[in-house]
Parts: C-alpha cells; sequence; structure tokens
C-alpha cells in the first residue's frame, strides 16, 4: 500500500504521523528520583524509583534511552486483546474494530525502543502485523463497491491515523478512475481539491518544537 500512495493528494508523510503519536500518554517505571520536568505542553513528575506514572510517549522514550525507566506497555498490546482483535477482524469484512487512533506508531515506537519491556514480543509484534494486514485487505476489497453505488464519497469507520494516512490516496485515485469511466460529472474538479488541500494544509497543527528540548531537561535534572 505505500509504494501505491501518491505524496502530493497526503497532508502528512508517515515520519510527521509517528511525531504526532509521540504525544499521546504512557506509562512508565521509573528508577531514579527526580524533580518534576515543567514543559510548555505541562508537568510531569516528581518522579520516584518503582512508582509508575503517566507521562508522553517522547518523554518515556527519551528517558528509556538513557536507562531512567521501565516503559509498560498499554493494555490493549497484550496477546490475549490482540488476538480477540484478529479474529473479530477476520470474522467481520465490513467492520473495523476499534484500536487506538496511533496503535501502528505507538508499538512501532515501543518495539524500536523497549523490546525488553514489552512480553513475548515477537507473539505480539506478529498479531499486530496480521492486524494491519486484515485491514488493510478488507479496505482494498470495499473498493469493489464503489463504482456499484455511484457514490462522490467513501465512508470507513475506526481506521487509525497510519491507515488513513496510506489508504487516503489510494482511494482516492481509484475513485478517479471508476468515476472518469462511469460518472464523469462526479469526478472531483482539480482546482477546487487544490484549494481544499491548502485550506487543509493551513489547519495542520502546530509542531511542538518542546520536545527538542527534553535532552537538555533531563540533563538539567542530573540524569
Amino acid at each position: 500500500m505505500a509504494g501505491q500512495t501518491d505524496p502530493s493528494l497526503s497532508i502528512f508523510s508517515g515520519e510527521e504521523v509517528e511525531f504526532m503519536a509521540e504525544d499521546e500518554m504512557v506509562e512508565i517505571v521509573p528508577n531514579m528520583r527526580m524533580d518534576p520536568l515543567n514543559m510548555l505542553c505541562g508537568d510531569f513528575g516528581p518522579f520516584y524509583p518503582q512508582m509508575a506514572t503517566q507521562v508522553p510517549l517522547w518523554l518515556a522514550i527519551a528517558m528509556k534511552k538513557r536507562g531512567k525507566c521501565t516503559i509498560r506497555p498499554p493494555e490493549w498490546m497484550s496477546i490475549e486483546n490482540l488476538t480477540r482483535i484478529l479474529e473479530a477482524e477476520r470474522d467481520s469484512q465490513a467492520a473495523f474494530q476499534v484500536l487506538p487512533f496511533h496503535y501502528v506508531e505507538i508499538s512501532s515506537l515501543l518495539f524500536e525502543y523497549a523490546p525488553d519491556d514489552i512480553p513475548d514480543i515477537y507473539m505480539v509484534r506478529s498479531l499486530i502485523n496480521d492486524i494491519r494486514d486484515v485491514r488493510f485487505h478488507k479496505v482494498e476489497t470495499s473498493l469493489e463497491s464503489f463504482e456499484e453505488a455511484h457514490s462522490s464519497a467513501v465512508m470507513v469507520k475506526d481506521l487509525s491515523a497510519m491507515e488513513v494516512n496510506l489508504v487516503r490516496p489510494f482511494v482516492g485515485r481509484a475513485l478517479q478512475a471508476f468515476y472518469k469511466h462511469g460518472s464523469p460529472e462526479l469526478v472531483p474538479n482539480p482546482d477546487g481539491m487544490s484549494a481544499r488541500r491548502l485550506q487543509a494544509t493551513d489547519n495542520i497543527p502546530r509542531i511542538d518544537w518542546n520536545k527538542f528540548y527534553i535532552a537538555y531537561r533531563l540533563l538539567s535534572h542530573a540524569l
């Protein structure tokens, strides 16, 4: 799917979607004592050894890299829950199971930076990959009904951020191809699409540059 996307039709790159996912809260268990961190995006801490606390994923990764904490995987990443979700995805060809909006990015970052904190990581990784494959396949097969529906819009519920980012350009091109041959009047106006893209770009959330100061803040607190 990634190779089929058209960058000109996407608002965010994969890296940008992952960057936004780093604001999701996760639970860590510090192994040291540290005063609170006062950030523009909020205050986190104080931190005490072996006392779990909630922090953004980017902060958890920064502390993990310095050996200052362990990261507790979210409950949805348990083998039991992922197995249930995979079975439900396979049983229903129309509906998508509810998962965290950034489940792809969160799991990818945890696999990269905290593999030792994830029990049965190989099984967890395999289940998440299977879930992604099933969900992408369901989106692809649903394209077959678009031409028969004679609709100029597509509504798919419960897709994740990365799935939407990958699927949107592919679906847009598929719909244009369908209607170009069957219903030319339904093909979107390129000028109108460009204007909407510019408007959407203006509404992109500003990057929180505070993340880039985490190393300085942590060092200033004698990490």
